[in-house]
């Protein structure tokens, strides 16, 4: 599914790079070679990097 359609950004290409990159969500955009354009996606995305970095440091805390 697209997370950010201004830059083409799937859910699983933005969780990759969450586990990959330290920061902001303006961060692991610049990972991925592009910035944030309309902003629309932000809530969303610093949601969905948020699960991504959890279950990355803590694979036990996800719901079974």
């Amino acid at each position: 599914m697209y997370i950010c359609i201004c830059n083409a950004i799937r859910d699983r290409d933005l969780r990759e790079a969450a586990r990959a990159v330290d920061g902001d969500v303006e961060s692991v955009y610049l990972s991925l070679g592009c910035t944030p354009q309309c902003g629309q996606c932000l809530p969303e995305a610093e949601a969905l990097i948020a699960d991504a970095r959890m279950e990355k440091n803590c694979p036990a805390c996800l719901p079974a």
